[in-house]
């Protein structure tokens, strides 16, 4: 089990009945670290950190509609030190654009992260998607979708070879020698690639990892390849048990051409459960949302226009929904579901009916739902859920004490952690 904080270190259900104290909330550390105390009293594996460097301006040309709703976020980075001193055992994953940061730059911080975290750290691999996002790092407008899948292979190569660059025993354990690390187990990479190069090797020791837990979104054809050859930890939106099932079959697939044990990934979906006293009331609320969600067809349209990179204030709502999406350089996989959702609708029903954050709906009370959990995972072959719901007080607790006990005893999540790390813990259950 996982939380996506799909806003990172950002706000929350902003003006909503129980966001608690926004003003107050705002850049503090206190919410998130009592959701990861709490999550660590569930058992969760890891709580992942979204990030985005970009404030969205898409939707109709202007900032306004991203400023009206709190769309500001911090760097999750440094948040991830203050998790881990305040809990001991939940996996902490930070996001990095590797478009935006160099390889070397990267190995260094993740592993200095692992030793600040005593092995609890992980990074969540992004290339980013707005053109706007590149512009702040320098360049006139992003690359294209699949060229920057492949920067991001490279990156990767880069960086797992800067953490192999020291070998496990270069670090002398006897005090009473006067040489500190032995120099002959300390190695340049020499990396000359496409797109990178990086002599190194790291000038840090290894970190109690070694090799940080990766994270990877693989949605698209080139996301899923990237995720298949180096991810420890992959999130899949599709919606369906079926298409559920396809996921992680083709990910399994994927995994042994590039000579890896699929059982070495664990693959979540994510999810956001509505959980009441009564499958009655937790329907309700269901429908309240429904109901909130329909009204609000401006947030609908401002959230495609940020993942498509298009901007939907632009067409008439009642239109056909025309091939508008080809001409995008945004998320391939959300793009490629709105298109197969705008067969026969108007761009209205599209907007209004298609949720990017459940593979599932899960509705009912804590029991209830921890059986719709238990049945999907079983036919889709998956190994868990990453709940996508705002991180708010009452939402982490009806999770954590509510969700979680349900899950725990039908064998499902993990009653105990029994390493010191995030990765030995993770592929453990």
């Amino acid at each position: 089990m996982g939380w996506f904080l799909s806003t990172g270190f950002g706000v929350y259900d902003w003006n909503g009945p129980w966001s608690g104290n926004i003003r107050a909330d705002v850049g503090n550390p206190d919410l998130f670290l009592e959701t990861a105390a709490a999550l660590e009293r569930a058992g969760f594996d890891y709580m992942m950190l979204e990030d985005s460097s970009v404030l969205p301006d898409i939707y109709q040309g202007s900032y306004a509609h991203s400023l009206k709703n709190a769309v500001v976020r911090y760097d999750p980075l440094p948040l991830v030190s203050l998790i881990a001193r305040h809990t001991e055992h939940i996996g902490v994953i930070a996001t990095m654009a590797t478009s935006f940061y160099p390889p070397f730059l990267a190995a260094r911080l993740m592993s200095s992260l692992d030793h600040l975290t005593h092995g609890r750290v992980g990074v969540n691999l992004v290339t980013a998607s707005p053109h706007a996002a590149a512009q702040n790092y320098g360049l006139e407008e992003h690359i294209e979708h699949d060229l920057r899948y492949a920067m991001a292979d490279e990156w990767m190569q880069v960086v797992s070879r800067l953490w192999e660059s020291w070998e496990p025993d270069a670090l002398g354990t006897d005090e009473s020698r006067t040489v500190y690390v032995d120099h002959t187990k300390v190695h340049p990479i020499h990396y000359e690639g496409r797109f990178h190069r990086s002599r190194g090797p790291l000038n840090t020791l290894p970190g109690p990892q070694r090799r940080p837990v990766v994270c990877q979104a693989g949605g698209s054809p080139a996301g899923r390849e990237l995720a298949a050859e180096h991810a420890d930890t992959i999130v899949s939106a599709v919606v369906g048990v079926e298409a559920m099932r396809a996921y992680r079959e083709d990910i399994s697939a994927r995994m042994v051409s590039h000579g890896r044990d699929p059982h070495d990934v664990k693959v979540l979906f994510l999810v956001d459960p509505i959980l009441a006293e009564s499958d009655a009331e937790a329907h309700a609320i269901a429908q309240r949302r429904r109901e909130a969600a329909a009204s609000d067809v401006e947030g609908a349209l401002a959230g495609m226009s940020y993942v498509s990179g298009l901007d939907f204030s632009q067409f008439d709502l009642d239109a056909p929904f025309a091939e508008v999406l080809s001409r995008t350089n945004g998320h391939q996989s959300t793009v490629a579901d709105y298109q197969k959702a705008g067969e026969d609708k108007t761009l209205r029903e599209v907007a209004l009916t298609r949720s990017v954050k459940d593979s599932i709906p899960l509705v009912g009370t804590p029991a209830s739902v921890a059986d719709q959990m238990a049945e999907a995972m079983e036919y889709a072959g998956g190994d868990g859920f990453l709940i996508a719901s705002a991180v708010t007080r009452r939402n982490v607790s009806a999770v954590a004490d509510g969700l979680a006990p349900e899950l725990r005893r039908r064998g499902l999540i993990r009653s105990s952690y029994d390493y010191s790390t995030f990765r030995e813990n993770l592929l453990s259950f």
